[in-house]
């Protein structure tokens, strides 16, 4: 998933269709990134890459007289968002790319989060400072990124079972999942867009992938809709993808414990604050 047309076509509309599943395995991540986004009073706060919403929805739940605005470049994730939202009054989504939205004289943000949200940016620098420019001055930014790949055993162990075409690995600073991973990086790169006080935090965490009375089946068919499994799968032969598939059902079972299968996973919770 690197631009708009991924979201915003085919894999857009599966997401939305995974939202549940797809909170389930960020718990800790999203718990401790809200614990960070909370600790200091906000008046208006903006979700970046809201997804299906459940940051804006949390955050407005928790402080009734402050404002939250969610924005996604998906419309198929923003209809899930509104219809879990309910009526809050305080809570409202809007169809737009965090690198080019502008804020209105009201809504200058003084808080930003987000929840892997930001590795995606065409120029990530540029966004950056946008979206500085956009906010209240000494607005605090707070999103969480996954480490980079190595460190990351999910990743790894999945890419262990798909059938390798000797390509290399991507660029890892190329827009994706782990484009935030390098520390050196981001600290680049929120410095360049005007940013300060920038600082890490290691979040380590089982990211949840099946539950339930067969745990396993849910986690095989988890995989087979969102991530790199679905989009092998979609290019290859029947025979192939059966060998694979056979070879995810054994990594998913080593990792079956008390009803569960999860998977090690590594990320940064970055926080950092607009000039005042």
């Amino acid at each position: 998933m690197t631009d708009q047309s991924e979201w915003t076509g085919k894999v857009g509309n599966v997401w939305a269709d995974e939202w549940r599943r797809t909170d389930r395995s960020f718990g800790p991540v999203t718990e401790r990134l809200l614990q960070v986004a909370r600790a200091a009073p906000f008046v208006q706060a903006l979700d970046i890459g809201c997804g299906a919403g459940e940051i804006s929805v949390d955050l407005a739940k928790g402080a009734a007289s402050s404002r939250v605005l969610g924005v996604d470049i998906s419309g198929d994730l923003l209809d899930v968002a509104r219809a879990r939202s309910g009526d809050l009054p305080n809570l409202r989504f809007e169809l737009s790319d965090a690198a080019s939205w502008m804020a209105g004289e009201a809504e200058k943000p003084d808080l930003l989060v987000s929840r892997h949200g930001v590795m995606f940016f065409a120029d990530p620098s540029a966004a950056f400072a946008h979206i500085r420019a956009q906010s209240a001055a000494g607005a605090r930014l707070v999103f969480s990124c996954f480490r980079e790949r190595g460190e990351n055993e999910w990743a790894r162990e999945l890419a262990s079972v798909v059938p390798s075409d000797g390509d290399t690995l991507p660029d890892p600073d190329a827009p994706g999942p782990f484009a935030f991973g390098r520390q050196e990086r981001v600290t680049h790169l929120l410095a360049q867009a005007g940013w300060t006080d920038i600082a890490f935090e290691a979040v380590d965490y089982g990211m949840v992938a099946g539950q339930g009375g067969d745990a396993v089946a849910d986690a095989l068919s988890y995989f087979q809709r969102i991530g790199p499994i679905a989009r092998a799968a979609a290019a290859l032969e029947p025979s192939t993808k059966e060998a694979m598939l056979e070879r995810l059902l054994a990594l998913l079972e080593g990792h079956h414990r008390d009803g569960e299968v999860s998977l090690p996973a590594a990320c940064w919770i970055v926080t950092a604050r607009a000039p005042a």
